[in-house]
């Protein structure tokens, strides 16, 4: 059993789909959504966000679309 079918909202019933984690967010819970859809650890996509954005600059766009359209 992985750590994503461990995490049960207060209903009792497993996550499915993409969900802002605003608990363990910083700022909208963006980043922390991504990392527990995936499985992976949330300060590697928070760097991948700032390097996306000082790179290429539209993951901040990409990053509010997601904070904005989600939950």
């Amino acid at each position: 059993m992985s750590t994503l079918d461990d995490k049960r909202p207060a209903g009792g019933s497993p996550v499915k789909g993409f969900h802002l984690d605003k608990r363990s967010g910083k700022l909208m819970g963006v980043c922390a959504g991504v990392a527990n859809y995936f499985g992976i650890d949330v300060t590697l996509v928070r760097i991948g966000f700032v390097v996306g954005t000082l790179f290429w600059g539209t993951a901040a766009l990409v990053y509010l679309a997601i904070g904005l359209i989600a939950d």
